[in-house]
């Protein structure tokens, strides 16, 4: 019998891997379903002790059925009352082993192939079970209660701080960074960065009224005397700018005059201009009190002013603005920049030592350090994490069940019940056996209690 069912089982092994190989041609995509059209060899030495057990366990039953025989025509040929008290025995042993084996079957299969109903359960009620298993799943599992509760047990803010406080943990934790980041900048494509860039400081740009705030920031800085510096650097060039081209100043004077003055008269006006030009330089350059200087002083005074309140001078700023972002040359210093930054981001990331990395290090360890002994920091990490996991857990809850009741809903019926037939019905067969022993120890009880009795 044995040898018979092994033989039927292999058969049945055949056909399902022949199945399975034509389903997974037919359908590339289907993993799950793959999963559970297959065997793998831990599923096979499974399927081999089930079997190994229900040879055992219908070998008891076998063998009871064999012992009430012989019990019985030796209670008809006269051997005593002990025939009796085995008879009733292994009498009640067979009725526990056989309504046993058809519980145990109605699980699985139809007893002998008979449509008795409520047997089969698991191939007829397989997606009624992974309705309720995504049902009990979600009432139990995927509530904001039980997400708050466990994560508060588990104390993660603590945890991680002193996980991130070891220099080892820190060490990785910024090595992971660091290839992340380079593996980000370098799968974005610099003309795309580019162009979001470009476009971001152009939409702000155009968005935002720059006169104003030049003007005010023009104000400060005229009011700081911070220009002064500026004009100091002015008129030193403009000195030695002088000192050095002073024929090119003459001759520029000379060519401006009529052409009928005297030349004699042209080189003295350009020798007395470039003189007083020098003159007015050199002193304002020399003189911090300068009347000049306290004329441009009140110059950028007003430009500033004007640039805050007078509505022709905004305009005039507003449309150079336009003007000069939309010139290819503010493009390309925009292009040439998000490349200099990348550059610069990328090297610092390869580099162990580099500032970057140090200081990301030094950002860890520190935060480490105040995870691990500061509750206040614990409790709004714990509080972040279960906000985040309550949210996940109450959106998605519905996604997350479907998925456990489609996922069961997407399984072969029959090779479903065969893969968790191989998984569990090794034990279920103790209970064929434990059915027999149980059921001839109880059918002992009764016959000696009704002899008793009877006596």
């Amino acid at each position: 019998m044995y040898k018979v069912t092994e033989r039927v089982e292999r058969m049945e092994r055949t056909n399902t891997e022949e199945l399975g190989a034509a389903g997974q041609h037919a359908r590339p995509g289907a993993a799950t379903n793959r999963a559970m059209t297959s065997f793998s060899p831990a599923d096979e030495e499974k399927r081999r002790g089930v079997r190994r057990m229900k040879a055992t366990a219908t070998a008891m039953l076998l063998f009871v059925a064999l012992v009430y025989v012989v019990a019985k025509w030796a209670s008809h040929q006269g051997a005593g009352p002990w025939a009796g008290y085995v008879a009733a025995a292994a009498e009640a042993g067979m009725v526990g082993a056989l309504a046993d084996w058809f519980a145990v079957t109605a699980l699985f299969r139809h007893p002998l192939g008979l449509p008795i109903p409520h047997t089969a359960i698991i191939p007829t009620k397989k997606d009624q079970l992974g309705v309720s298993l995504g049902e009990f799943v979600g009432e139990n599992f995927l509530s904001s209660d039980v997400v708050r509760s466990r994560l508060r047990a588990v104390g993660i803010g603590s945890r991680l701080g002193a996980w991130l406080a070891e220099p080892e943990h820190a060490d990785r934790v910024t090595a992971e960074l660091a290839t992340a980041l380079r593996g980000a900048l370098t799968v974005l494509r610099d003309s795309d960065v580019q162009a979001v860039v470009g476009e971001a400081i152009t939409r702000r740009a155009d968005a935002q009224e720059v006169a104003p705030g030049i003007g005010k920031m023009l104000e400060r800085i005229v009011a700081d005397g911070g220009h002064r510096r500026v004009v100091d650097l002015v008129c030193a060039r403009a000195h030695d700018w002088l000192v050095l081209h002073d024929e090119q100043v003459m001759d520029a004077v000379q060519g401006g005059a009529p052409g009928w003055t005297p030349r004699f008269v042209d080189k003295k006006v350009g020798e007395r201009v470039y003189k007083e030009l020098l003159r007015f330089v050199t002193e304002m350059r020399d003189a911090p009190a300068h009347p000049a200087r306290g004329t441009l002083d009140r110059f950028l005074t007003d430009f500033a002013s004007d640039l805050q309140s007078d509505t022709d001078t905004r305009v005039r700023v507003e449309r150079l603005k336009g003007e000069v972002l939309g010139r290819g040359e503010v493009q390309d210093l925009i292009a040439s920049a998000w490349t200099a930054v990348r550059s610069m981001i990328v090297s610092a990331a390869e580099d162990e030592r580099s500032e970057l990395r140090l200081r990301v290090r030094a950002s860890l360890l520190k935060l480490g350090a105040r995870l691990a002994t500061e509750s206040k920091y614990q409790t709004k990490v714990d509080g972040w994490l279960e906000g985040a996991a309550v949210y996940v857990v109450t959106t998605y809850r519905d996604e997350i069940t479907s998925l456990i009741t489609d996922t069961v809903a997407s399984w072969d019926a029959e090779h479903t019940t065969k893969k968790i037939e191989a998984h569990i019905g090794r034990d279920l067969q103790f209970i064929r056996i434990n059915g027999t022993v149980v059921g001839s120890l109880a059918g002992l009880l009764i016959y000696t209690v009704s002899r008793l009795l009877g006596a």
